[in-house]
């Protein structure tokens, strides 16, 4: 029975479960997983129906998987806030437990409870924000609590506080497509969510000296770590993506940045994925083998020179694993740095019991190993995105090695050109190989991937985050320079990235296909990338044939006369789309949620990506409160806007914004009247544009839009007050 059958069947029990819209009793697959193997034990002694027997054997590996999954999750629902304490005031001790995030707006941080005034009502693991100015560092002596306006203190992680905060089980938005936080904060373990009102010190000293345990002391070296960098590099564009390099914190990195990352395919290199480990991993293994071949000179100490204690290979290993570790709990443990990790392993024990381990078993290893110890990450994009990339590494380089027929040692240039052109290769089958994943996940894909990533890899991997590391190593006297270095190298990489993402047609964006056409498109990229030269041209045309019903996915549209209205789920606010068979009016954009975030790029966007979207035929803002108008700037960046109406006043920004994107731009008036494919709409308020004077609130003047056919009718009314 192959052994990767029964690890993918694990796998995929695992993610069988988090699939259910409600758990089972544990016992229940666990049973079934014992009677499968009971029958296919009885089924290879009695030498009979030998088909059902693997079969069996892997349903039972995925019975495991359920089973454990669903003991899992039932052990983290079991603690939950009470509803009684829910939005009222908690007095805590509590420590903080990993590396806070730094915004504009607010610090959020993980807090680990000791005690509180709510008992055992309140989780041990809360999720927190204390909103306000940041870089105030209060060195409160006498206790007094700190202002909550005037900002918000410098926390390090091992710090006990005693707060007064608000919390609430975890809530998040829910629409179709979108990120589901709820699900995300169960993975992480937070079983509450709130905001800090007020906190002291609990001790002036921080955690760690007698019981801070190990994480604590991991965390804690992090954010040495991300100060030291900040300091070197105060005012540099990129310094945040040089803390994200080296402790895996993308929380500074700007949105605008991300979005050119998003456009030119290097998301990847912009966080510490499985390459940098490796690459790190393999430095440390070169170096320490060539110190060991070169430890002769030591027998003079040693009776037996260290090379004949050990092979050097086997030195090498247990270095790379050793520098492995070290980069992945500097990272943050994340799902890449997991699997990489894993797979390290696989190979290390292999080299240190003088075994030989297929590369395909060991990713089936470090997939069920990471499934086992989170079983919340095979939902993960991270998780496919990583696993999906190495597995068609691997194809890639099988058939690069198919391909090769040189019998003599090539010649050095012959060498390079064959090094250049394999990398080429397995970039192309990358970024070709991740398309159905990348539509199922982001619904786009950037064109000039290939281009970009071509760059990008050798100067990340091999300049920007080496130097980062060392910079990050060193003392203060020394880190500027290498820092700045790496900083300025980066920043030479963004000129190129952002002339590649330039055009419009950088990005393409694809609708949501169904389910089936995705799957066969999954199967249409292994075929296309099997091995086998050029006798495997067959299978290539075949898997082109797959994968046209997911390029050539439409989404369904309205019939004429009919409309449909989609009211997206945003939080405090409104915002909802109007569509009918030609054209798309967005009526309000919903709130920003923080410094990088609205409902804009959460939930509209990639809605209309989702569902083939090109352009707004219409926009309304109803009135200026943030909460109705706070993402308008992200919808305009994101789609073409042929036509704004608006109830603004006549020096607000938005107007500004509006030009600056080429918007033609109105205020909104009772009798204005439009009909789209047989569908009638009329602006029924304010009766003049501006609406009102200074004495009129911005909720009295909303803009009001009717809109109806011959059988129904919706009205959109803002934050219309009754009068």
């Amino acid at each position: 029975m192959p052994v990767r059958l029964l690890l993918i069947g694990f796998v995929a029990g695992c993610m069988a479960l988090q699939m259910q819209a409600a758990l089972v009793l544990a016992w229940q697959p666990m049973g079934m997983a014992a009677a499968c193997l009971l029958c296919a034990l009885a089924l290879r002694r009695a030498r009979k129906f030998p088909v059902l027997i693997p079969v069996l054997t892997v349903l039972a590996a995925a019975s495991a998987g359920f089973g454990w999954s669903d003991w899992r999750a039932q052990q983290r629902l079991s603690v939950v806030l009470a509803p009684a304490w829910e939005g009222k005031d908690i007095i805590a001790t509590r420590v903080v437990a990993e590396l806070p995030q730094l915004g504009d707006e607010a610090t959020r941080f993980l807090f680990h409870i000791e005690s509180s005034d709510a008992g055992d009502a309140v989780p041990p693991r809360v999720r927190l924000s204390w909103y306000g100015a940041r870089g105030w560092n209060t060195q409160d002596e006498e206790g007094a609590a700190p202002d909550r306006r005037a900002g918000i203190p410098d926390l390090q992680p091992g710090q006990r506080w005693q707060l007064t905060l608000r919390a609430k089980r975890p809530h998040s938005l829910s629409n179709p497509g979108g990120f589901d936080g709820e699900y995300a904060m169960l993975a992480d373990d937070i079983r509450a969510t709130g905001y800090v009102r007020t906190g002291k010190r609990a001790q002036n000293t921080l955690l760690g000296e007698a019981d801070g345990g190990f994480w604590i002391d991991v965390e804690r070296w992090r954010a040495a770590v991300r100060r030291h960098i900040l300091a070197a590099l105060p005012d540099a564009r990129y310094a945040p993506v040089v803390v994200a390099l080296v402790v895996g914190d993308q929380s500074g990195v700007a949105r605008e940045d991300w979005e050119l990352f998003r456009r030119t395919g290097i998301s990847h290199l912009v966080s510490i994925s499985g390459m940098h480990i490796t690459m790190i991993a393999g430095l440390f293994a070169a170096l320490w083998m060539a110190l060991w071949r070169r430890s002769f000179g030591l027998v003079r100490w040693l009776r037996t020179p260290l090379p004949l204690r050990m092979p050097a290979q086997r030195a090498g290993a247990i270095a790379a694993m050793v520098a492995a570790i070290v980069y992945c709990l500097l990272a943050g443990m994340g799902v890449p740095a997991q699997r990489t990790l894993l797979m390290l392993s696989t190979v290390a024990i292999a080299r240190l019991t003088d075994r030989s381990v297929p590369a395909s078993l060991s990713l089936c290893w470090a997939a069920a190993v990471v499934a086992l110890v989170d079983p919340w990450a095979v939902m993960s994009a991270g998780f496919w995105l990583s696993f999906g990339a190495v597995a068609i590494i691997f194809l890639a380089a099988q058939m690069a090695a198919d391909a090769r027929h040189d019998r003599e040692r090539p010649s050095v240039l012959a060498r390079v050109q064959r090094g250049l052109r394999g990398a080429t290769r397995i970039q192309l089958a990358v970024t070709f190989g991740l398309l159905p994943l990348t539509l199922i996940l982001f619904q786009q894909t950037s064109v000039v991937s290939a281009a970009a990533n071509g760059l990008a890899i050798p100067v990340v991997s091999f300049v920007t985050t080496p130097l980062a590391l060392i910079g990050a190593a060193l003392p203060d006297l020394f880190a500027q320079p290498v820092l700045a270095l790496s900083e300025a190298s980066f920043g030479w990489l963004a000129v190129w990235l952002e002339w590649v993402g330039r055009p419009s047609w950088s990005v393409w964006v694809a609708p949501s296909a169904p389910v089936w056409a995705l799957l066969l498109a999954v199967g249409g990229v292994v075929l296309m990338l099997v091995p086998g030269g050029h006798r495997a041209w067959a299978w290539r045309a075949q898997g082109a044939i797959l994968l046209l019903p997911m390029l050539l996915a439409r989404v369904l549209v309205p019939q004429p006369g009919e409309f449909r209205v989609v009211a997206f789920d945003i939080g405090q606010g409104a915002a909802a789309l109007v569509e009918t068979t030609h054209h798309r009016l967005l009526f309000d954009t919903g709130p920003r949620y923080g410094d990088h975030a609205d409902a804009a790029a959460r939930v509209i966007v990639p809605y209309l990506r989702g569902h083939e979207a090109q352009a707004l035929d219409a926009l309304i803002v109803s009135h200026e409160d943030s909460d109705h108008a706070g993402a308008t700037e992200t919808v305009m960046a994101a789609v073409p806007v042929r036509t704004m109406l608006a109830s603004l006043p006549p020096d607000h920004a938005l107007r500004e914004i509006a030009q600056a994107y080429d918007v033609d731009a109105a205020g909104c008036v009772a009798g204005q009247r439009w009909t789209w494919d047989g569908v009638d709409f009329e602006i029924l308020h304010p009766v003049q544009a501006p609406a009102g004077g200074a004495r009129v609130s911005s909720n009295a003047r909303s803009c009001v839009l009717r809109v109806g056919n011959a059988r129904h009718a919706a009205l959109l009314t803002g934050d219309i007050e009754v009068a």
